[in-house]
């Protein structure tokens, strides 16, 4: 389970490596740590805390450039 987290997060990065802006780019960066941390852990509780602030980061940072990159786009109909 934690091996495939990782392995979506890494696919995820390549994906979005073309089209990612500078405040992306750091919080991946930063969400990976976070990431790998959670996969090191035994500590279930741990664990989906530090994905959830993961993903919260990735979020903010998808919010800051209006959501060109993540799956918040906005729809246009």
């Amino acid at each position: 389970m934690r091996l495939l987290i990782i392995a979506a997060a890494a696919c995820s990065a390549l994906t979005l490596a073309a089209c990612e802006s500078k405040a992306d780019k750091q919080a991946e960066v930063q969400a990976d740590a976070l990431e790998q941390q959670a996969a090191a852990t035994p500590n279930e509780a741990q664990e989906s805390a530090l994905n959830k602030k993961a993903d919260q980061i990735e979020q903010r940072a998808g919010n800051a450039d209006g959501g060109a990159t993540t799956s918040n786009t906005p729809t246009t109909h």
